[in-house]
């Protein structure tokens, strides 16, 4: 078997994101299999999936321990996600062989991760919500700067239906495409059950994704494409990665972590879009110059200075405002400081 060094240390690298982040790894890895090292989409479908297989348990029974899962929103979201993910990898076997199935993989991908870098945009936003929220209210959501992060699970009331149905589309696409496990479905969690704190948003999706992606990676097994030498250069490359990452992810400025993600994502989609490098620089570019416009409007609608750093010197100094003041931690930072070692794909 030929093991690919360069492209276990890509993994390396993408997987150092993977765990400041907590998310990212489908996101990541499989466009760098097929942009960098030119596997075929399915294949890089295939052997990612098996891959975060292997991982996902790991950072799983980190979160069990911590007692930041809930087990019943797990249930009802397995419900949906464990059938549609095996479904999603019948589907994409049912389009055929070749390169006709090869692109439309590669098109199902960038639309993938078109979402996923909309569903950091959204995370971003509602973080800002929540800064604003306890900067008004003396409290918040998340955890102040060095507090430890929340473990309690709130009384939350489960919404069974939309619950399955969430797993279900997360699940479908997984099966399709590999990305979604760790981006798609946190951000439906968080819309759908705003009470609960981030490390427990984190720590509920991982373990229900564990089921998920062994679903998915036992069907492309099956009937998909995969590759041994793939997977074991992922494996090789990312334990220790993802180690590294989730590290020093409470030391890390999450917040602009996040926003460098989206932006990789949103370059990554163009690229499985086959859009050409001049027009895919045009695109990036207009991202870069009108995000941090339309982030200042933002800030301001929520009654926020326009400029992060403003916010210490505009802020009240009473110990119950102050609880609630920002310094760059985002409930998002919270979820990625309160999974110290925690593997995520």
């Amino acid at each position: 078997m030929h093991f690919d060094y360069t492209m276990a240390a890509g993994s390396f690298l993408v997987a150092i994101v993977v765990g400041l982040t907590g998310m990212g790894g489908g996101a990541l890895m499989t466009p760098m299999l097929v942009t960098f090292f030119g596997v075929p989409p399915l294949t890089a479908v295939s052997s990612d999936l098996v891959a975060a297989a292997v991982m996902k348990p790991v950072g799983s029974a980190v979160h069990l321990r911590r007692g930041t899962v809930n087990l019943k929103l797990v249930g009802w979201l397995c419900a949906g996600s464990v059938p549609a993910a095996f479904c999603g990898v019948l589907i994409a076997r049912a389009l055929g062989n070749g390169a006709d199935v090869q692109s439309v993989i590669k098109k199902a991908l960038g639309v993938a991760l078109l979402i996923a870098a909309s569903g950091l945009a959204v995370r971003g936003y509602l973080a800002l919500k929540d800064r604003a929220a306890g900067r008004a209210e003396g409290v918040r959501r998340t955890a102040s700067p060095g507090e430890p992060a929340a473990t309690e699970l709130p009384a939350i009331a489960v919404r069974p239906l939309p619950t399955v149905v969430i797993g279900g589309v997360g699940g479908l696409v997984v099966g399709m495409t590999s990305v979604g496990s760790g981006s798609l479905i946190i951000v439906a969690l968080l819309a759908l059950y705003p009470a609960l704190k981030a490390n427990q948003l984190v720590g509920t999706d991982l373990v229900q994704a564990v089921p998920l992606v062994t679903s998915a990676a036992f069907g492309h097994l099956m009937f998909g494409d995969f590759k041994l030498e793939v997977t074991a250069a992922l494996l090789v490359g990312s334990i220790p990665g993802v180690y590294l990452g989730s590290r020093i992810s409470s030391r890390a400025p999450g917040g602009l972590i996040r926003r460098a993600l989206a932006f990789v994502l949103l370059a990554s989609a163009l690229k499985m879009f086959d859009l050409n490098n001049t027009a895919t620089v045009v695109v990036l570019l207009g991202v870069l110059l009108a995000s941090p416009l339309v982030w200042i409007v933002l800030r301001k609608r929520h009654g926020l200075p326009a400029l992060p750093f403003q916010e210490d010197r505009a802020a009240p100094r009473g110990p119950a405002v102050q609880a609630g003041t920002d310094r760059g931690t985002t409930w998002e930072d919270e979820g990625a400081a309160g999974q110290d070692a925690a593997p995520t794909a």
